[in-house]
């Protein structure tokens, strides 16, 4: 293990003049997408900004000075044991950044030759899947995610479908019993929002990982458990559960906000959804646009520098603490002079960071959200949004926003043809919080669904 030099003392403060702004509260989550437009007029492509308990970081903003933070470990680190704040006391444990700070040995957490092991092993077991095989997973599930409700005539997309879809096949992926599923979505959706029972749900992924990584040691099969426990590199169990877990919360979380936000550019927005319908874009294309404009990251914590360096004309001490601004990068007027124009064929965005630490599972995320939207779409043409866009709301924190709830309305209609009504699950555990039920709509759908309603899906379907 390599060792870590120790920072020069001092904190990073901002320039005569320009106080540094808070990256939390109710202000800056409201609009984090103006208060980085704010913070790029006032500074640059790198801004002095608090996080929790007012600690000073850096924000990135600039998409090639992102790119020039990710790509060079050897002055901006992945290991949080550099972070003078961390190493001078002032991180305690039940500060709200100690559970993405705190280190641990796993491969988003080290560089060099520790890094290149771990890593290693994930990438050459995801690339033994066979993205045929997961797309029909992707579609197994969604059409039982559908029929849940496609007799209702309504749902809440977000906490009826782009919630659960991710971790159901994620769970296929790693060789989990399918009863797993759901009571692993409710876990991880409980400890990513940070509520009084977040502790007892990581632990209890933490239980249910370890359980799956013992029974794939006396029976393996053909999935990701198996072949990270058959790698050359040798793993041990602990390693093998906390990637597992890495890999299982970064699909719920990354890929269910991809999908969520697609949907809702689709219902709201009609250039977007113009495009699609006309044949100008493809569903693939439409991913790579939200991509772009709202990443499901909005902003990675974080990188620590490895000594004294400069940054766009921010001058970084080592110790500091940068973040990479994901989707502030997306928008950088040097390479994006009109962010309204659509990015056709390009995939040069942010969203899944980039350098050795970029997302290893992106065409997996990919996949699931393009196969998943697409069924929805083919069986629910007709889908409309059930409130006004105006009343949609948002919850927001440091790293991401996610959309709270998507209510739609749509001619009610029946089950697959497999008769499946429901995704197959088991007794919740008693630590998990009791699953919400989808949201009625705001404002109730009045009236007959007229039976030959026009489809634009269906037209754009045709044009494939």
């Amino acid at each position: 293990m390599s060792t870590t030099p120790t920072p020069q003392p001092g904190p990073a403060a901002p320039p005569p003049g320009c106080p540094a702004h808070r990256l939390y509260g109710p202000d800056a989550e409201a609009d984090p997408m103006g208060l980085y437009e704010k913070l790029r007029a006032q500074h640059g492509a790198v801004a002095p900004v608090l996080v929790q308990g007012d600690l000073p970081a850096w924000l990135v903003l600039g998409h090639r000075e992102n790119l020039d933070v990710a790509r060079t470990p050897s002055r901006f680190s992945r290991d949080p044991r550099r972070w003078r704040d961390m190493q001078e006391g002032n991180v305690p444990a039940d500060h709200p950044l100690t559970p993405m700070t705190a280190w641990q040995p796993v491969c988003h957490f080290v560089d060099g030759v520790d890094h290149e092991r771990l890593r290693g092993a994930i990438t050459e077991s995801l690339e033994r899947f066979d993205r045929r095989g997961i797309r029909r997973y992707v579609k197994r599930f969604a059409d039982q995610l559908i029929d849940a409700f496609a007799q209702t005539g309504k749902t809440d997309l977000v906490a009826a479908f782009a919630e659960p879809l991710p971790m159901l096949v994620m769970t296929q992926l790693v060789g989990a019993p399918e009863s797993y599923g759901p009571r692993l979505v409710e876990a991880a959706r409980d400890m990513t929002r940070g509520t009084e029972t977040a502790v007892t749900s990581s632990e209890y992924v933490s239980v249910t990982l370890r359980e799956l990584v013992a029974r794939k040691r006396e029976v393996p099969g053909r999935d990701f458990t198996t072949w990270m426990l058959e790698h050359h590199t040798a793993l041990g169990d602990d390693e093998i559960v906390e990637h597992l877990r890495l890999v299982l919360i970064a699909a719920f979380e990354t890929t269910a906000n991809l999908i969520a936000n697609t949907l809702r550019m689709v219902l709201t927005d009609s250039r977007f959804r113009a495009n699609l319908s006309g044949g100008h874009m493809t569903l693939p294309d439409a991913l790579e646009q939200v991509l772009w404009d709202e990443p499901p990251l909005m902003t990675i914590l974080g990188r620590w520098a490895t000594g004294d360096t400069e940054l766009a004309g921010a001058q970084i001490k080592a110790g500091d603490m940068l973040l990479l601004g994901l989707g502030a990068g997306n928008l950088d007027p040097e390479i994006r002079p009109d962010a309204t124009v659509p990015v056709h064929g390009n995939r040069s965005h942010l969203a899944f960071s980039s350098g050795p630490h970029e997302c290893p599972g992106q065409d997996i995320g990919r996949a699931i959200a393009d196969t998943g939207i697409d069924t929805l779409l083919t069986r629910l043409p007709d889908l409309e949004l059930a409130v006004p866009e105006s009343d949609l709301e948002w919850n927001a924190s440091l790293m991401s926003r996610h959309l709270v709830a998507l209510p739609v309305r749509f001619a009610p209609r029946g089950s697959t043809v497999t008769g499946s009504t429901a995704i197959p699950g088991g007794r919740r555990p008693p630590s998990a919080p009791a699953r919400v039920a989808p949201a009625a709509p705001a404002t109730p759908f009045a009236g007959e669904w007229p039976a030959a309603r026009s489809s634009w899906w269906a037209r754009l379907r045709g044009r494939r």
